[in-house]
């Protein structure tokens, strides 16, 4: 199967740039704010800082941008670095949170927030049970991101507002869905399909790019040609992250290898390969979601999602996902240079390795 270059859009990454700096102004004003009140709250404002500046894909921020230029308007447009960097700490808020929910250890190459708390917990020898000191400061921290987030849309219209919440609500559902699902040990394709709509597609790429259009003033005539560009892009985003969850390098996605494995995430590829799997294989599979699975299992697990065959049906999903948006691309006629950028942004969330 041919592979385009995983190239981020250039001209992109002033807006990206433009975010962080949006974001570190804010929080560096709240970290002098609160650290006048008691010198304690460094911490946990550190940690975000650290977390939302320590690199990430940068995708919302990049999709919003994108529906700016097809509705017409241009990258310095009012709002759109405010709400590119919004996007930025929404997602660092469910990234937290998530490695809660997870038990992570790592994010981005540097300790989970709930372990790097952890570990001051034992080191300070202060008081109570370690582990729920350092998921609780993580939560708060969380938390920290998510109002900080809605600070910086405080200006918006009521129309990105309205899909502003729109959002957050899909993401709390898809990450209910997916909960569900690994605490049932689910292997229904279509109900991972459903997961990864809620919790990843929406929240990662249409919705971002109606966002970016209700900037632009142009929602509702570009609502419908958005989703069906963003929704086969994001559950190609999705399938993309469950391939690296289980073969990614570490040392580039900045997570441990198989940590979706030991989570148990209900996801396409494990139930393609439920589907698959000979009995030993079944028996194999029934360890996903043992927290203390190790590298020989994980190697193993591989090796099973190659010979059922999981792995190559998701990379042809991957292809006619990415097929279907470019066809939607060209179809909604949006013009230079939005179609020439979604058209890049399509082979970066596909063909990516973090």
């Amino acid at each position: 199967m041919p592979r385009v270059p995983a190239t981020f859009p250039a001209i992109l990454n002033d807006v990206a740039q433009q975010a962080e700096l949006r974001i570190e102004a804010l929080l560096s004003a709240e970290q002098t704010r609160w650290s006048a009140v008691d010198t304690v709250l460094t911490g946990p404002l550190d940690s975000l800082t650290a977390l939302v500046l320590a690199g990430g894909k940068r995708l919302r921020p990049a999709f919003c941008a994108a529906g700016v230029l097809a509705a017409g308007g241009s990258l310095d447009a009012h709002g759109l670095v405010d709400a590119a960097a919004a996007l930025e700490l929404l997602h660092t808020f469910a990234l937290v949170h998530d490695d809660v929910m997870d038990g992570s250890s790592t994010r981005r190459g540097m300790p989970a927030v709930h372990a790097r708390f952890e570990s001051e917990h034992r080191q300070q020898g202060l008081r109570g049970e370690t582990r729920r000191f350092g998921e609780g400061i993580a939560i708060l921290v969380g938390d920290f991101a998510f109002v900080y987030a809605d600070v910086l849309m405080r200006a918006a219209s009521a129309e990105a507002i309205a899909l502003w919440d729109e959002m957050r609500i899909e993401l709390c559902v898809g990450q209910s869905l997916d909960l569900i699902g690994a605490a049932r040990r689910s292997t229904d394709l279509e109900f991972a399909h459903r997961i990864a709509r809620y919790k990843s597609a929406k929240y990662t790429i249409e919705r971002p790019l109606h966002l970016g259009a209700a900037i632009g003033g142009q929602l509702d005539a570009l609502r419908e040609p958005l989703s069906a560009i963003g929704i086969p892009l994001g559950s190609a985003f999705q399938m993309r992250d469950d391939i690296l969850g289980v073969f990614g390098e570490s040392t580039v996605t900045g997570k441990p290898v198989g940590d979706d494995l030991r989570e148990g995430k209900p996801t396409p590829l494990l139930a393609i390969a439920a589907k698959n799997a000979d009995a030993a294989g079944l028996a194999l599979l029934r360890r996903v979601g043992d927290p203390e699975l190790d590298d020989v299992e994980i190697k193993h697990l591989q090796e099973l999602f190659e010979t059922t065959g999981a792995r190559r049906e998701i990379e042809r999903s991957i292809q006619a996902q990415v097929d279907l948006a470019k066809h939607n691309i060209a179809d909604a006629g949006l013009g230079a240079p939005a179609n020439d950028i979604l058209l890049e942004l399509s082979n970066y969330v596909a063909w990516r390795d973090a």
